[in-house]
């Protein structure tokens, strides 16, 4: 008993002690967040260079979350700025005096390539001004590179490379996986390109996946090289050949073949930078783009106008409830909408959509409230790298739609999947199910036992009702008919520059061409209204009391997966977490 005793003590304390550590950690976690958030803005010197670094990923708008901006790695905040905020302080930056022009710090950029298309825009708008914009890197992944060729000068380290091969999209297929653990995925859909599904069974593309991705690819790839023909002066077809001899992967071959201007160490960059500017070292400043941000910020503040444009924000999976900022829940949206809609002093609202769709029923609840928004004022859609499937369910009702010509859009199609674990449980765990019902199918879409014909064929009529309203919403907000739109549909992908060709989307352009437009239909002149952030974002102490446990477990599940591996991962868990049936994206697309 003796010993009993002594254990139970010495576990208590050890749990105590933990508990002590834990609390502290976070307690002191807090107050340096804290202090970091209320910092005052920094100063800015009279001549600055503003430096431009996209190593980190860019949602759409700046997150107020600080465990998400916190590197538990190095333990210290990472600086992560928003699409918003990037596009807003270039756009300031091209008229600030202080600022003589622009160094694109650039190597990798995992952002997705509608959002690299906006920057850019922005970027050969500054250069309008007059300024530069000179960019250096030891290395240039692709996308990169394509970001870069905005600029006066592309320097490049003398042991550097330059990536430029080609666009490639590969998918993870499933099916072998699901035969090993002896569960069946039942499937129901409508479209023939609606390939959501083929991961769960097949193992390779199917031709029509196929023809979708190859032409969308396609797509992709001849706007980068127009554009990069454009500011290089090199050919599209020596580009090509380019690509296809990997013709940029040293700095020699990179400089040689008009990819960079010079080959130049670091030194011998700021060097090129004093002569650009005409002023020696201590006379200018390398200004970081977060410091410019925070600046801006407490001036806009005290700018606000009466009059205001709501810019409601949507990224991620469409959900039913309500959820954070990493998913569009259509109870959150919703309640945003109506509160924008109510707001007599808000006199247009722009959507923005960044979604590979996802719940067919929260798609609908959101549509509903667009509709009757656009009732009473102007709702224009702005779409990010993907407005597909749900994400063009939504976007559909507004009175006009922007997009990039590298947006992911289209995808008008329904599918359900229903996976029967039944031979998983008996052959794989020896576990079996027996029971009873009321009625013949009360354990319809149970995943212990595979559908009846009679269900399938229930499904079916459920998915090929919601495909109907599908195409219906779509008719009726585009100006097609049912027909028009069934033969774009099928749940076929498109780029933003098919998309425009076939009527799906109205212009090109991105959240400052939407907003703008937004302001032109509610007749507001330029600079006599202020914007307005929909969802409203948690306060600090809000976001921490919600966000530490999510974040330190999605921190670790990181981690112990490695950044490639938990993106499958998250693909894999996020299907076994859809509702039943769904209007999705075919596909997780990620073009390297």
């Amino acid at each position: 008993m003796k010993q009993f005793f002594k254990f139970t003590f010495a576990s208590m304390l050890g749990f105590f002690l933990a508990f002590v550590v834990v609390f502290l950690f976070f307690f002191f976690m807090v107050l340096g967040l804290a202090s970091f958030s209320s910092k005052k803005a920094p100063e800015i010197k009279k001549h600055n260079v503003l430096c431009l670094n996209l190593k980190e990923d860019i949602p759409d708008r700046t997150p107020a979350n600080p465990f998400e901006n916190f590197d538990f790695n190095l333990m210290k905040v990472k600086e992560k700025i928003g699409l918003n905020d990037i596009l807003a302080n270039i756009k300031i930056a091209k008229d600030d005096k202080r600022i003589k022009g622009i160094f694109l710090d650039l190597s990798y950029v995992p952002a997705g390539m509608a959002t690299i298309e906006e920057i850019r825009e922005a970027l050969i708008d500054f250069k309008t001004s007059g300024k530069f914009i000179i960019s250096y890197s030891e290395s240039y992944s692709q996308k990169a590179y394509y970001l870069a060729t905005v600029s006066d000068k592309i320097l490049l380290n003398p042991m550097g490379s330059v990536e430029f091969k080609g666009l490639s999209s590969q998918i993870m297929f499933f099916k072998g996986t699901l035969d090993k653990l002896d569960v069946e995925a039942q499937i129901i859909r409508h479209g023939k390109f609606k390939s959501a599904i083929e991961p769960f069974i097949l193992d390779k593309m199917s031709e029509a996946n196929r023809e979708q991705m190859t032409a969308f690819l396609f797509s992709l790839w001849e706007h980068m090289l127009s554009n990069i023909a454009e500011t290089r002066n090199i050919s599209v077809d020596n580009l090509n050949i380019y690509a296809d001899n990997l013709m940029a992967g040293t700095a020699s071959e990179a400089l040689a073949n008009g990819f960079v201007d010079s080959l130049v160490y670091r030194d011998q960059f700021l060097s090129i930078m004093d002569k650009m500017i005409d002023m020696k070292r201590n006379e200018y400043a390398f200004l970081k783009m977060s410091n410019y941000v925070k600046s801006n910020k407490m001036q806009q503040v005290l700018k606000q106008k009466e009059d205001k444009i709501a810019v409601i924000y949507g990224e991620g999976d469409i959900v039913s409830g309500e959820a954070e900022d990493t998913k569009i829940a259509s109870e959150t949206m919703a309640k945003a909408i109506q509160k924008a809609r109510e707001d007599e002093n808000i006199k247009a609202i722009v959507l923005r959509v960044n979604s590979p769709g996802g719940s067919a029923l929260a798609s609908e609840v959101i549509w509903r409230e667009l509709v009757l928004t656009k009732a009473v004022k102007p709702v224009v859609v702005s779409m990010g790298n993907l407005a597909a499937s749900g994400g063009y369910y939504i976007s559909c009702p507004a009175d006009k739609i922007f997009a990039n010509p590298t947006t992911i859009t289209g995808s008008i199609g329904v599918f359900g999947m229903i996976p029967n674990m039944e031979n998983f449980f008996k052959n794989k765990l020896g576990i079996t199910f027996d029971g009873v019902n009321t009625n013949e199918h009360a354990n319809f879409m149970s995943t212990t036992r595979r559908l009846s014909d009679f269900e399938k064929n229930k499904i079916q009529s459920y998915i090929e009702e919601i495909y109907d309203v599908f195409i219906t919403h779509v008719a009726e907000g585009r100006g097609m008919t049912k027909a028009q739109v069934d033969t774009i549909g099928q749940g076929r992908v498109w780029s933003g520059i098919d998309a425009k060709r076939l009527g799906l989307i109205d212009e090109f352009g991105g959240m400052d061409a939407a907003i703008m437009e937004a302001a032109k239909l509610a007749s507001l002149e330029e600079g006599s209204y202020s914007l307005i952030e929909y969802p409203k974002q948690k306060d600090l102490f809000e976001q921490l009391l919600s966000d530490f446990s999510a974040t330190v477990s999605l921190f670790f599940a990181k981690k112990e997966l490695g950044e490639e591996t938990y993106v499958y991962y998250k693909y894999a868990k996020s299907f076994l977490e859809m509702e039943e049936v769904q209007a999705r994206l075919p596909y997780d697309i990620i073009v390297e």
